[in-house]
């Protein structure tokens, strides 16, 4: 998979045919355990595999933290190959407002080591892949905890989204984020664009607040959600990123947004997960992820329910602000404002 030669301030690692540099490799990064660079790319070497079947060919956004995991950070978009390192790969993304930019191709695991020896702690991954931009090829549904809202309550939400995939006959697969909530992933069959992908995502999130609206809801609006887990289906609006699966948190004890079973559940502790176990657990129990790649799936289940809310009369949901403004959106206006504001 790689090995590591070198001395002094490189570390130089063998990977995906590539020579792959770690500088500064003994440089702390998270300040619990006192990992460091080179653990954190020799983690990345430990969970390839599954790494790349989740984000292998797809567009990423670095999250960098020059001074470890506690320290500041930015997010850089914009990479170009360097005369080092001229294999690194890109591909066009695009903002909401239209703006391109070349964004790193996690074309193999040499790229993902190369993005660590930046200071990359996470990888924001697109829902699509650099060689059909044009679909996007996976629904993820983010259940995101308000304030007040517990890990209990999160696990809870989660049985609801699986029964409810259940009923349609689709297959989701969850993850922790590596913070306080849980992403539950349905792989595509490439045939719809982002637009497409976030209603059916409006509709999954309306229907579970539909079932469970003392647990769960759909509301934008901060103000309306109260103490409830709020499903954020705007993480499917074309050209955003979600926080990849295996990829280490900037967090001090170094967690990871680790994929699970469903019968795994009702134990599961993120703060569990981390870089010094997850290793060990995918060496034991494999890759809870491994069918998802042969599993694409119809969104059409899916899209029946966003065809039966507009046929009700529901308007589509607010977009996030960096967006323009969408065809059937309701005013882009918090609810407490609106009802200030003078009529006409």
């Amino acid at each position: 998979m790689g090995t590591g030669t070198g001395a002094g301030e490189v570390e130089v690692l063998d990977v995906a045919g590539r020579q792959v540099r770690i500088t500064s490799p003994g440089k702390v990064i998270f300040s619990a355990r006192g990992e460091t660079k080179l653990d954190l790319a020799r983690y990345y070497l430990a969970v390839a595999g599954p790494l790349m079947a989740a984000m292998g060919g797809r567009p990423v956004l670095l999250q960098r933290f020059p001074k470890g995991a506690t320290g500041p950070s930015f997010f850089q978009k914009r990479v170009a190959p360097t005369a080092a390192d001229p294999w690194v790969t890109t591909t066009v993304v695009s903002t909401p407002n239209g703006t391109t930019s070349n964004a790193l191709v996690a074309a193999d695991l040499a790229h993902v080591l190369w993005a660590v020896n930046l200071g990359c702690l996470g990888f924001h991954v697109w829902p699509v892949t650099a060689a059909d931009p044009a679909h996007a090829d996976e629904l993820r549904i983010d259940l995101d905890p308000s304030p007040g809202v517990t890990f209990a309550m999160i696990r809870e939400a989660a049985a609801e989204t699986k029964a409810l995939l259940d009923e349609l006959g689709v297959a989701g697969y969850p993850k922790t984020t590596g913070s306080r909530g849980i992403h539950v992933y349905v792989r595509l069959r490439p045939e719809w664009d982002g637009v497409a992908v976030r209603s059916a995502a409006v509709a999954v999130a309306r229907e579970l607040e539909r079932r469970r609206p003392d647990l769960i809801t759909a509301s934008w609006w901060k103000e309306e959600r109260g103490a409830r887990v709020f499903v954020d289906f705007n993480q499917n609006a074309p050209h955003k990123t979600v926080f990849g699966a295996w990829g280490v948190r900037a967090d001090p004890q170094a967690r990871v947004s680790a994929p699970f079973a469903w019968s795994e559940l009702a134990a599961i502790d993120p703060a569990e997960l981390t870089i010094a176990t997850v290793p060990d657990r995918l060496a034991a129990h494999g890759d809870p992820w491994a069918p998802m790649a042969a599993e694409r799936q119809s969104l059409e289940p899916l899209l029946e329910l966003h065809r039966r809310d507009v046929a009700a009369g529901l308007p589509d949901a607010p977009w996030p602000p960096v967006y323009p403004k969408m065809p059937g959106e309701p005013p882009r206006v918090a609810p407490s404002r609106a009802r200030r504001a003078p009529s006409a």
